[in-house]
């Protein structure tokens, strides 16, 4: 997901990102703020049963691999 939807999905829920923040930072935001855990590239070793979760495939490319 680029960043551009991510600014669109917050926008949507009301949810303000500084114009200066990273891809991570923003998705956490956003995590946080619909009640959820904040474990956005946190996956240890590729692994996360959330694969149901929007930012599923951007988590595990950029979660550590070990």
């Amino acid at each position: 997901m680029k960043m551009k939807e991510i600014r669109q999905l917050a926008k949507e829920q009301n949810i303000k990102i500084p114009f200066v923040i990273t891809k991570i930072d923003a998705v956490r935001m956003i995590q946080r703020h619909e009640g959820n855990f904040d474990c956005f590239a946190r996956a240890q070793g590729g692994y996360c049963d959330q694969d149901g979760c929007l930012f599923f495939e951007d988590c595990m490319i950029l979660s550590p691999k070990e």
